[in-house]
């Protein structure tokens, strides 16, 4: 199989008509109909199916079209990667971060960053956890600073340090001033979180933490984010959880954060990356938080 094969069928596939596909690549119609062939000969299933009046793709050819894009991007990806690796310049990168990649990892590797690649230019977008992955996955970010290492078949990641989680309570909340709360007491409080989709290793630490502790949560209410959390946990004696990184930034808000322990949840703050992608923007970030380390 060709890639001007794959080009010639979603020409047609889009183009739905084999003049139109011929005039766009810039071919006979005859031309194009002979990729098309043989490539369904390759393959061994009709693609497209035409008569007299119109031209329509098959079940199997609606599913080979998505596919078939996907391949042509990734070749295109791939000549983009070589291109910048054999000339070595630069263009643009878009990052994402949430809270305590933030404080603590990027304003050093973007320092650095800066410092060695000054034409490279940087997009920065706070978003949580989960959703910095799909954006990843979908290839709106390019990086992303999250909790936790992503799925090893999708993602490229590297730990950068381990965080504690600890309670935020309101400032009256009885447990406000505490020296630590044993999870196995928290697990019997109600409870707010964050939506697994939105945080998923923090959500499993705190869970795996709590059932380490013999006891279940008891979660009353699930968030989209940080601040409708906060506001929450402000109107009652409720209980929630953010990393230590998080805590100088609850206390201003009027909160109180309280140290876990029996176990302590910890959360590793990691670098992801699509699995596979060597441009050399994602190469040069990758290199100068290495280089920007330690964190703690």
């Amino acid at each position: 199989m060709e890639l001007r094969q794959l080009t010639v069928f979603l020409a047609i596939a889009e183009e739905l008509h084999f003049g139109r596909a011929a005039e766009r690549l810039h071919l006979a119609q005859s031309s194009v109909s002979e990729r098309l062939r043989q490539l369904e000969r390759e393959i061994g299933v009709q693609l497209i199916a035409r008569n007299s009046h119109r031209v329509r793709l098959t079940p199997a050819g609606e599913t080979f079209r998505d596919e078939a894009r996907h391949v042509l991007d990734q070749a295109e990806h791939a000549k983009r990667a070589a291109r910048e690796t054999a000339a070595g310049t630069m263009d643009a990168i878009s990052i994402g971060f949430n809270f305590a990649a933030g404080q603590m990892v990027l304003p050093k590797t973007l320092a650095r960053l800066h410092a060695e690649y000054p034409r490279l230019k940087t997009t920065l977008w706070e978003r949580l956890s989960g959703p910095q992955l799909v954006a990843l996955k979908a290839r709106e970010l390019d990086v992303g600073l999250v909790f936790g290492r992503p799925p090893a078949a999708e993602f490229g990641s590297r730990e950068m340090f381990e965080v504690p989680l600890v309670a935020i309570v309101r400032g009256s909340h009885p447990w406000a001033g505490r020296a630590a709360v044993p999870m196995g007491e928290v697990a019997r409080q109600p409870c707010v979180m964050l939506r697994r989709e939105h945080s998923p290793a923090m959500h499993d630490a705190i869970t795996g933490a709590a059932a380490r502790s013999g006891t279940p949560l008891n979660v009353v209410e699930e968030m989209d984010d940080s601040s409708a959390t906060a506001i929450t946990i402000q109107g009652g004696d409720l209980v929630a959880f953010a990393s230590r990184i998080r805590l100088p930034h609850s206390m201003a808000a009027g909160l109180a954060a309280v140290p876990l322990v029996d176990p302590t949840p910890m959360l590793g703050v990691c670098v992801a990356w699509r699995s596979g992608d060597s441009r050399a923007p994602v190469r040069a970030f990758l290199d100068c938080v290495a280089h920007a380390g330690p964190f703690s």
